[in-house]
């Protein structure tokens, strides 16, 4: 299990990278995301992998989840979706102002010299 899960991190963490070195806003946007649920997933593996265990710690309970990292990934989740959301908009700002969605800057330092 911790092999499959350690995969889907790496897998998510390149993508999320690969996406985010793209010249358009789309991909960008598409990389955060898949970053941000790379860290999600990282910080709920955290809290050790225990099927069917109670995130409770009690007397007459020997094995038990942690609970911090369970809250940290649904405080994770709200920011990465407002996140997102603000990305969005400064996305799509620039392709109303521009009338396109590259990122680099290129012609703009050519008209500037």
């Amino acid at each position: 299990m911790e092999l499959l899960l350690a995969s889907a991190i790496g897998v998510l963490t390149a993508s999320g990278i690969y996406l985010l070195l793209r010249q358009r806003t789309f991909p960008v946007i598409i990389g955060v995301s898949l970053l941000s649920y790379a860290v999600n997933i990282f910080l709920f593996a955290t809290g050790r992998l225990a099927i069917g265990q109670p995130p409770i710690l009690r007397d007459d309970v020997s094995q038990y989840t942690d609970p911090l990292p369970q809250a940290l990934v649904l405080t994770a989740i709200v920011i990465s979706f407002g996140m997102t959301a603000v990305i969005v908009m400064i996305a799509l700002s620039a392709f109303l102002s521009e009338n396109d969605d590259r990122v680099d800057m290129v012609e703009q330092a050519k008209d500037d010299a």
